[in-house]
């Protein structure tokens, strides 16, 4: 058995413990809070708004490109826009709302709908289509989105886009991108054949003065093909085009 000087020092070690370890608590850094404070469950927002302007023998277009979603770690809502006004008419315009869902690091899985506008075409109309997809960083920080889409009249059709960010300095940054749209029904009011329907392939260079708030150019060099390409020139649309554009990227 313990003598009572024993049992005298346990005790005294055991008070001594715990007053270490409540003055480690105590001392403990408030970056370590912060941190914790990251990792617990909350509502959070990323979005990016792209308008920009450009002018080709004498006409004027205006496009915008609208992403980003809200949410948590793992379900988010995500929203999208984007589109074309040349010369006071509607080329396109996509709004998107999907739900999505985190299934790996860096990457999500989407569904929800498009709906398009109905555009400036003669014959032409608006549409609705079912969207599932992907969305997250390949390797080598490439930003993927690949995405089906299902039209009300039920054809379908699907694109890919990847893009790329390059730090010039911690302000001048350059973001090159590559879209490829595909087709699988022929539709000659929309000017769409099969297959690979048409492909675009840019470079925005911006500047930050804030990540809030940035300037850029942006060339972009965009090619029709197969169907899609005879239907422009039934039409004498161009089969490829470079458009120099200037424009402004708000985040918020």
């Amino acid at each position: 058995m313990r003598t009572k000087t024993e049992w005298t020092l346990a005790a005294a070690g055991l008070v001594c413990g715990l007053a270490l370890a409540g003055n480690a608590r105590a001392d403990q850094p408030p970056a370590m809070d912060k941190m914790a404070d990251m990792h617990k469950d909350g509502i959070y927002h990323n979005f990016v708004l792209e308008t920009a302007l450009s002018r080709s023998h004498g006409i004027d277009t205006g496009t915008w490109d609208f992403d980003g979603w809200r949410g948590g770690d793992i379900n988010r809502l995500w929203l999208k826009s984007e589109g074309e006004v040349t010369d006071g008419k509607v080329g396109h315009a996509e709004a998107w709302v999907q739900y999505g869902r985190n299934f790996a690091a860096f990457w999500d899985a989407q569904a929800g709908l498009r709906y398009d506008l109905k555009p400036d075409l003669a014959g032409g109309r608006a549409h609705t289509y079912l969207v599932g997809g992907v969305t997250g960083l390949a390797p080598y920080f490439f930003e993927t989105e690949a995405h089906v889409f299902v039209r009300d009249d039920g054809a379908v059709s699907a694109r890919l886009r990847q893009e790329n960010q390059w730090l010039l300095t911690q302000r001048l940054i350059m973001r090159p991108r590559l879209e490829v749209n595909l087709n699988t029904r022929k539709d000659a009011t929309l000017g769409l054949g099969t297959g690979i329907t048409d492909a675009s392939l840019g470079i925005q260079t911006r500047y930050e003065f804030r990540r809030e708030f940035a300037p850029y150019l942006d060339v972009t060099f965009k090619q029709k093909y197969g169907a899609t390409a005879d239907y422009a020139r039934a039409r004498g649309e161009k089969l490829n085009e470079t458009r120099v554009a200037v424009g402004i990227r708000w985040m918020f």
